[in-house]
């Protein structure tokens, strides 16, 4: 019956919401979301601007060769786009062709392609500078120089330090004119001669990374986030150091955040003591949340220690407490658990207990389960705290018979109608004969009828025929 029916709860993980038409344990795989996100943002992907000409003669051509390079066929691609230049040098296709065989050339990695590659950019540059991917080509040719530079070529070593060394010197217009917005745009390719420089020689790059971030100018701010992340890839030595400065000191919150993020991926016991530091005094919300999961994802017995004391701390915002209280139920470990059924008894805030309830289901195992179990007969307990914890019992696991035998010894109606609910979400035979059963045998009406409905979300041949009987009646 599952299949039918949308699981009604979730929880907001790193901007993405889990548990909402998905199943329960997806919200384990988006431990990593956040730390993907920035390295998704960074790389070299195929771009989205699409342009289409239906009448274009080139159509057809140019559509099997963008079928070809998202097939990963690149070295067939760059022939097929480079063959519909040659044919069509008329067509409306062609400025973007260049992009894509420029693309498709350097996916294959060979160092004569990219040579190949940086020309046919330099080209599209000069011939086609308002090409649907004009922005792409730019980013590409960064990506491409980086790439040249460290295979020894001698041009593209030129390029990348004088490009590296632009990021740092150039100077911005005021913020909110025209070409600052512009200046804020992702295709900017002197960051990709930055992360070539860092891989080079680190020694040369690190001190102009540094000038970067000193900036505090708002049109650099795009800037400084792109350099706040090639600074945490490469691990280079003062890392943490500048990304401390940078967490505590930059002007613009945005930068602050990502810096933070990347000290859990760099961080030792400096970077645990400075997160626990901005957790206590920073005034942003989003910098604090960003600290936490910063926390979580350090595998450190003080870090773990540094969240338990936030999720617990009256001061700080539900919020980012219940974040807290999600991430140590990430950390799925014996002490974890049973410091969670523990914090449960000494919330007050009705938000904080369901996420309490929720963290303890993820995290699975026997006691959790009795836990939850004795909570949803606990009738000292709110009734909509046991009803979450008998729906989140039932999605765990708890066997069907003791569910089954729960709805004889209740008598609030409101936790009979959630035990309906939860047999609607079980597959099993007996949790449709329980419903057919409460049906069939409740004096209740409403519930009655809660019953038969579910029943009808079913797909099972004995549900179809119960219903029969009652429209034959």
């Amino acid at each position: 019956m599952r299949s039918t029916t949308w699981i009604s709860m979730g929880v907001v993980v790193g901007g993405l919401w889990v548990g909402r038409g998905r199943p329960l344990q997806a919200s384990r795989f988006v431990q990593g979301a956040e730390r993907a996100v920035p390295a998704v943002a960074a790389a070299v992907a195929t771009p989205v601007r699409r342009v289409e000409f239906p009448g274009d003669p080139a159509d057809s051509l140019y559509k099997a060769a963008r079928s070809l390079v998202n097939r990963g066929s690149y070295t067939q691609a760059a022939r097929t786009f480079a063959d519909l230049i040659k044919r069509y040098p008329k067509s409306a296709y062609v400025p973007d062709s260049f992009y894509w065989q420029a693309f498709s050339l350097y996916k294959t990695g060979d160092a004569s392609n990219l040579k190949r590659a940086r020309t046919l950019l330099d080209y599209q540059k000069t011939h086609y500078p308002k090409a649907a991917s004009a922005g792409d080509g730019r980013a590409l040719y960064g990506q491409v120089q980086g790439q040249l530079a460290q295979q020894g070529d001698q041009d593209a070593i030129i390029w990348v330090s004088q490009n590296a060394k632009i990021a740092a010197d150039s100077t911005r217009p005021a913020a909110g004119s025209q070409s600052c917005a512009n200046g804020d745009d992702d295709d900017d390719p002197r960051m990709a001669a930055l992360n070539a420089l860092l891989q080079m020689d680190a020694d040369r790059a690190v001190p102009i990374l540094k000038k970067v971030l000193a900036r505090r100018d708002a049109c650099s701010a795009a800037l400084r986030r792109k350099a706040v992340f090639i600074l945490a890839q490469q691990h280079a030595a003062g890392t943490e150091d500048i990304l401390l400065d940078v967490a505590r000191n930059d002007p613009d919150s945005d930068v602050r955040q990502q810096a933070v993020f990347w000290l859990s991926q760099v961080g030792g016991d400096r970077a645990v003591s400075a997160l626990d530091s901005i957790l206590r005094t920073a005034t942003d919300p989003e910098l604090q949340e960003k600290a936490i999961f910063a926390l979580s994802q350090i595998d450190s017995p003080a870090a773990v220690k540094i969240l338990r004391d936030y999720a617990e701390r009256a001061s700080g915002s539900v919020e980012s407490r219940g974040k807290a209280i999600f991430w140590l139920g990430q950390k799925d470990t014996p002490e974890n658990a049973a410091y969670l059924r523990g914090l449960y008894a000494k919330l007050t805030d009705e938000d904080l207990k369901e996420k309490t309830i929720f963290s303890l289901a993820q995290m699975g195992g026997d006691e959790n389960l009795k836990w939850l179990m004795d909570l949803a007969v606990n009738e000292r307990e709110p009734i909509e705290m046991r009803k979450k914890a008998l729906f989140w019992a039932g999605q765990s696991g708890a066997a069907l018979d003791q569910l089954v035998g729960l709805y004889a010894k209740t008598t609030n109606n409101d936790m009979k109608e959630q035990l309906i609910f939860v047999y609607s979400q079980r597959d099993e035979a007996g949790a449709l004969d329980k419903l057919i059963d409460i049906a069939k045998h409740e004096t209740d009406k409403e519930l009655r009828k809660k019953a038969i409905f579910w029943i009808g979300q079913s797909h099972d041949p004995k549900a179809a025929q119960y219903l029969q009987e009652i429209i034959d009646q």
